[in-house]
C-alpha cells in the first residue's frame, strides 16, 4: 500500500512540474497578446487639433456632442432622418439621448455625419481620455481668449472661475452655434470683422439636459436643476420625461467605439493648431484591430482595410483600381480628358479564289443613302418645338371651352303619293 501511495505521489509531482513548465509560454503569449492589442492614446497636440472646431461651442451643446460622438451609427441615422423629415419625430427615435439632443441642431449633426472619421476619433478620445479631452478644451479656450477673440457677446456669455472658462447661452430662450476659423481664431485677431460669428438662434429645449463640470473634468446630467443659465432658461423649457428622467443620472458612453477603424487620411487634415502632427498611432490602432479580427492589412497610407473575411478572400482589396472612380462624377469625371481610341490590329487579308473579271458598267449607279434607324415617335422626333406644342395645347383647350352647338332638328319623312293613272288610247272612261 505504501508503495502505491508513493508511486501516485511521484506521478502527481511530475505532472505538476510539467504544468508549471508549460504555463510559462502560455503566460508569455497572453502578455504578448495584450501588448499587441494595447490602445494607442492621443497626444495633447492631436487632441488640440481634433477639438479645435468645437472647443468654443457653448457648454450645454459641447457636452452633448462629446457623448454623441461615441454613437457614430446613431449620428449617421439621425442626419439621414433630419434631411428627409426635418425635426419632426426626433423624440420617438431609438437613438441615444445625446444624439437626439444634437439632432435638434441640424448644422451640428450634419457636420458630425459628414466627417464620420473625425467623429469616430473624437468619440474614441473621449472614451479613453475624457480628462485629457476636457483639458484640451480649456487650453484652446485660453488661447482664443488671450488673443482677444473669446469675449462675451449678445449671443453667449464667457465666464472665468478658478482659471476655468465656461461658455453659456446669454439669452434664456435661444442658443447660438458659433462659426469660426480655427486657423485664425486661436492665434490672432482677424484683419477685419470678428473672429467668431453666429447664425440664427436655435431654441433651448429640454434636450439640453447635460453640462460640463470643468472642476471634475466630466460631463454631468443636471436634470434642469441649477443656477446660472439653467435657472434663466428653466421657465421657458417644456419638461418631458423623454429627456428628464432618473435613468439619465449616469452619463453612458459607447465604449465599443474603440473597435472601429478610422481612415487616417481624413483626420490628418486637422492641423489648425499644431501643424507638425501626424496620426500614425491611429494607424497602429487599425492594424491592432485587424490582427485581432484576422483581417488582411493594406500598409499603404490612406487605404483602410476592409473588415470582412469573405471580401478579403474573394476580392483583392489592395488593388488601386478600386479607387479609380471613387468620389467622381460620371464615368471619368468632367475634368478628365477623354481616353484615346484604342488602336485595332490590322485585319489579315482573307485569301479568295480567282474569279473572272467583271465588266465595268458604262455608268455606275450612285450609292443609296443609308436608311435611318426606325424611330418610336416618328422620324421628326428630334425637331421638337416647345412653342408650337404649347400653342397647339392652348388652341385645344380653347376649343374645349366653346359651348357645344345646338342640335339640329330631325328631318321630316317624305310622303310619296302615287299619281293618278292617265287614260290610254282606245280606253273608255266609266261614266
Amino acid at each position: 500500500m505504501r508503495r502505491v501511495l508513493a508511486f501516485l505521489l511521484t506521478l502527481c509531482l511530475s505532472n505538476l512540474s510539467l504544468l508549471e513548465a508549460g504555463s510559462a509560454p502560455f503566460a508569455a503569449r497572453s502578455v504578448a497578446q495584450d501588448e499587441d492589442y494595447s490602445y494607442e492614446q492621443f497626444s495633447p497636440e492631436q487632441l488640440d487639433n481634433l477639438l479645435a472646431p468645437i472647443a468654443l461651442y457653448p457648454d450645454p451643446l459641447l457636452s452633448q456632442v462629446l457623448v454623441a460622438a461615441t454613437f457614430v451609427d446613431d449620428v449617421d441615422e439621425a442626419a439621414r432622418w433630419i434631411r428627409a423629415n426635418g425635426p419632426n419625430g426626433i423624440d420617438d427615435q431609438p437613438w441615444d439621448i445625446s444624439v437626439k439632443a444634437v439632432a435638434h441642431y441640424p448644422t451640428v449633426i450634419y457636420m458630425m455625419a459628414d466627417k464620420i472619421d473625425w467623429t469616430t476619433s473624437l468619440g474614441q478620445a473621449y472614451v479613453n481620455q475624457s480628462t485629457d479631452v476636457m483639458t484640451s478644451v480649456q487650453r484652446l479656450r485660453h488661447m482664443a481668449r488671450n488673443v482677444g477673440n473669446l469675449v462675451s457677446m449678445p449671443q453667449q456669455q464667457v465666464l472665468v472661475e478658478d482659471d476655468y472658462i465656461s461658455i453659456v447661452p446669454y439669452e434664456p430662450a435661444y442658443i447660438y452655434v458659433p462659426v469660426y476659423d480655427p486657423y485664425v481664431c486661436y492665434y490672432r485677431r482677424p484683419a477685419w470683422g470678428l473672429a467668431i460669428t453666429f447664425g440664427v438662434g436655435f431654441v433651448i429645449g429640454a434636450w439640453l439636459n447635460r453640462d460640463c463640470d470643468w472642476h471634475h473634468h466630466r460631463v454631468y446630467y443636471h436634470g434642469w436643476e441649477g443656477r446660472g443659465w439653467i435657472g434663466r432658461s428653466r421657465p421657458r423649457v417644456h419638461i418631458t420625461n423623454v429627456y428628464v428622467n432618473n435613468r439619465y443620472d449616469n452619463v453612458v458612453v459607447n465604449r465599443n467605439i474603440i473597435h472601429r477603424n478610422v481612415n487616417v487620411s481624413n483626420i490628418d487634415r486637422y492641423r489648425s493648431v499644431h501643424r507638425d502632427v501626424n496620426y500614425k498611432n491611429i494607424q497602429n490602432n487599425n492594424q491592432r484591430l485587424n490582427r485581432r479580427n484576422n483581417v488582411r492589412v493594406d500598409v499603404r497610407p490612406g487605404r483602410p482595410p476592409v473588415n470582412n473575411k469573405i471580401i478579403n478572400r474573394n476580392i483583392d482589396t489592395g488593388n488601386p483600381r478600386l479607387d479609380e472612380h471613387r468620389g467622381r462624377e460620371g464615368a471619368r469625371g468632367p475634368d478628365r480628358t477623354p481616353r484615346p481610341p484604342q488602336q485595332q490590329p490590322p485585319a489579315r487579308p482573307v485569301p479568295t479564289a480567282p474569279t473572272r473579271p467583271v465588266p465595268t458598267p458604262p455608268a455606275a449607279r450612285p450609292t443609296p443613302a443609308p436608311r435611318p434607324a426606325p424611330h418610336i415617335y416618328g422620324t421628326r422626333e428630334g425637331n421638337y418645338d416647345p412653342r408650337a406644342s404649347s400653342q397647339r395645347g392652348q388652341s385645344s383647350r380653347q376649343e374645349m371651352k366653346k359651348p357645344s352647338p345646338a342640335p339640329r332638328p330631325a328631318p321630316q319623312p317624305r310622303v310619296q303619293s302615287k299619281p293618278a293613272p292617265q287614260p290610254r288610247g282606245g280606253e273608255r272612261r266609266k261614266p
